[in-house]
């Protein structure tokens, strides 16, 4: 079996983060991964509120899992004791997922002002991997700009954007298809009901051929 990965995983103040509870569940499940630091913004709490309902000062984890995991550990924004802000943790590298673009431009000036930019700013110094899920459209220049420089200095930008060509019928199956292709990127794959294969993807066939059938769709 191949080792064990400690990942984290941050949310920050941008609209999706029901996409970050079907990352952060499918990374929960995976006995690839051994742990994962939860980190979430200020903003990002208050969007976790509206999206999902509750408070700021919620639970995320719960909010997130909907319950408590041994394998999660969910740290506050002002936690600079936490072992993902030094080089020496054995960390495997992070996803940002939502990321707004004030994140990837304090990333991309090496403004390590807050907990989830120290531990980007540690990814990138010890060359290890930065994914970046943008969360925003249309860009502006200074947009584009600052994601060229994040590339430029090692993170990956990795929009949320769902793809088409597997038909989905559902916004979870949007979700779910995102997931996958993001934790497949990675190299966490999950599943080959994605993968394109000769006459369309695995997804888009499938579906094609239960709409023949008249069988429910979605």
């Amino acid at each position: 079996m191949a080792e064990q990965r400690n990942i984290t995983v941050a949310v920050t103040g941008a609209g999706g983060t029901r996409m970050a509870r079907h990352v952060l569940a499918a990374l929960e499940r995976d006995d690839r991964v051994a742990h994962v630091d939860l980190l979430v913004s200020p903003n990002g709490r208050r969007l976790l509120a509206h999206e999902f309902g509750g408070t700021a000062d919620a639970d995320v984890t719960r909010t997130l899992l909907g319950g408590d995991s041994a394998k999660v550990s969910a740290w506050d924004a002002d936690a600079w004791e936490a072992p993902h802000t030094s080089g020496s943790h054995p960390g495997w590298g992070m996803i940002v997922v939502p990321c707004s673009l004030g994140t990837v431009s304090r990333v991309a000036q090496g403004q390590a002002s807050s907990v989830i930019e120290r531990a980007a700013d540690i990814c990138l110094k010890e060359r290890r991997p930065l994914v970046l899920c943008v969360r925003e459209t249309p860009f502006n220049l200074i947009h584009l700009r600052n994601m060229t420089q994040a590339t430029e200095a090692g993170a990956v930008v990795y929009p949320m954007i769902p793809t088409y060509y597997n038909l989905p019928g559902t916004v979870a199956e949007m979700f779910e298809e995102f997931t996958a292709r993001l934790l497949g990127f990675v190299g966490l794959d999950q599943t080959d009901y994605y993968a394109w294969k000769t006459g369309g993807s695995t997804a888009a066939r499938e579906r094609s051929a239960a709409r023949a059938s008249g069988a429910p769709d979605g």
